[in-house]
């Protein structure tokens, strides 16, 4: 299912900066706002997860976690929903 919104973050637990702004933490997954379930397929009820809808998720592939981020996994399967692909195109090579 296509999406056509930017998606935000649906996490398994949350805490509040200094601001008193709710941040994820645990494990994190790509959530379409409005929808029931994350990008993976999770339903977040069942999978108790908190919706975060101002957080975005801009997670990538290529980031890395340390001992000092409250987000101990990001789901591999979100990234990968959420990563634009390249467009291909075709070249004909009959003349």
């Amino acid at each position: 299912m296509r999406h056509n919104g930017t998606p935000a973050v649906a996490a398994s637990g949350v805490w509040i900066d200094d601001s008193g702004q709710r941040q994820p933490g645990g494990e994190a997954h790509a959530w379409f706002p409005g929808q029931n379930q994350t990008a993976c397929g999770r339903p977040l009820n069942r999978a108790r997860l908190y919706g975060l809808a101002h957080v975005p998720f801009d997670y990538r592939r290529t980031d890395h976690l340390d001992a000092a981020d409250r987000i101990g996994w990001i789901c591999p399967r979100c990234v990968a929903a959420t990563t634009p692909r390249p467009r291909r195109t075709r070249t004909f090579h009959r003349p």
